[in-house]
């Protein structure tokens, strides 16, 4: 039987510091750290892993999914082990290239990627693998039925309410079937990675997996984003994300319009995708081009920068596995507003670190409450940050690994 979370088996707690106490000052994990890792592949037998991944972080389309893959895929490498990730074309990037210390292929479109990388893997073309990750991203690659040995599957949240924004009506409901009633029948022995109990609360009820067979592991923070400077001078909200359906920035939008008549606040959507000429309508129609920007992609530190001078984070997307951009935003001891759905539950501490919201009305209010009321913006703040200081990417590296370690030891 498995653990719903898997922990370190020497009960090192999860904090900004290394096991032993120490960082390296570029703020990565210590040698102690990385080595804990190394170990662990070493005692398991796991010198090669392959990942097999709907897209690279070198897509324009990048989004959380793909910051998770790349820095666990980057950690793992760092300790030793040859990883290689297979994934679709990345525009404007080649083929094969080495990012981090491990390989990427970058072959095939956003369909054909996955019979074209299971053709690979069963060609051994890919070179030989102690153990395989499979990141489910709504369409799955099915790893159950081709791949022997030690194998995982990451699965942050069901995408059951994404398929229709994304899709035409008929091949939406055939994705959703997939999904829900056809691929689950073939990942029932699997072991199964996500981000959170509430997302590992939805696959156990929705696909039908067996509880004992789906981890909870929660990503980590990067040591960039931490508080400093000074807030604006203006009460202002940032939201930050791929600009796509289930993301909901017109919601925002029309919640900040709303509130505007009690408190002038500003809004800073950041991020790239197909909704931005939409975005970009609505901003005009509203007359909203004096309080709301949609800058595109920014670089780490201007982001850092976005958030610490934040008042408040949001976000009104209906389908997360954590809700990252809130917990970066947090460590930046800024306090997030958002909606009540599998994910955002985990990563805001409801009342505590942020407010949640069921409905627009609500979060509208929300959104309206905080920035209005100073104390508890403070107050949401501080403890925003202190939990933010509880999540570790080397603890999300260490018990990834520990979940195909498990599986490698039980198949010897």
């Amino acid at each position: 039987m498995y653990p719903a979370i898997v922990d370190f088996d020497d009960g090192v707690s999860v904090g900004p510091q290394s096991d032993s106490g120490e960082r390296s000052g570029d703020g990565r994990p210590s040698v102690s750290d990385i080595g804990k890792i190394g170990d662990l592949a070493a005692e398991s037998g796991l010198r090669r892993i392959h990942v097999l991944a709907w897209r690279d972080l070198a897509d324009v389309e990048a989004g959380g999914s793909e910051i998770h893959a790349a820095t666990i895929a980057s950690l793992w490498a760092e300790a030793g082990i040859d990883i290689t990730m297979r994934t679709s074309y990345a525009q404007g990037s080649p083929p094969e290239s080495v990012r981090d210390g491990y390989r990427v292929i970058r072959r095939a479109g956003r369909y054909l990627v996955f019979p074209r990388a299971v053709g690979s893997e069963l060609a051994g073309r890919h070179g030989r693998r102690d153990g395989l990750v499979e990141i489910w991203n709504g369409v799955p690659f099915f790893s159950p039925l081709w791949a022997r040995g030690p194998k995982v599957t990451w699965l942050h949240h069901v995408h059951e309410e994404m398929w229709p924004m994304v899709l035409p009506p008929n091949l939406a409901r055939a994705g959703q079937l997939l999904e829900r009633r056809v691929a689950p029948v073939f990942y029932r022995s699997s072991r199964i990675i996500t981000l959170s109990e509430s997302s590992r609360s939805t696959i156990v009820e929705r696909m039908g997996l067996p509880p004992s067979n789906v981890s909870v592991v929660p990503p980590g923070v990067d040591p960039a984003f931490s508080a400093g400077g000074s807030k604006s001078d203006v009460p202002s909200v940032v939201a930050v994300g791929r600009l796509m359906p289930s993301k909901f920035f017109d919601v925002l939008i029309n919640a900040v319009a709303r509130i505007r008549e009690s408190v002038p606040a500003r809004l800073t959507i950041i991020g790239d995708g197909y909704e931005r000429d939409r975005l970009e309508r609505q901003v005009s129609e509203l007359g909203a081009e004096s309080w709301c920007e949609l800058p595109g992609r920014v670089s780490e530190p201007e982001l850092v920068e976005h958030y610490r001078r934040a008042w408040i984070v949001a976000s009104a997307s209906r389908s997360e596995g954590w809700g990252m951009t809130l917990t970066e935003a947090a460590a930046c001891g800024t306090p997030a507003v958002a909606t009540l759905i599998p994910g955002h539950t985990d990563a805001v501490d409801n009342g505590i670190t942020g407010l949640l919201a069921s409905t627009d009305l609500e979060l509208s209010d929300a959104v309206e409450r905080v920035l209005l009321d100073a104390d508890l913006r403070v107050r949401m703040g501080a403890a925003a940050r202190a939990r933010a200081e509880t999540f570790s990417w080397h603890r999300a590296a260490h018990d990834s690994l520990a979940v195909l370690a498990a599986e490698a030891q039980r198949s010897r």
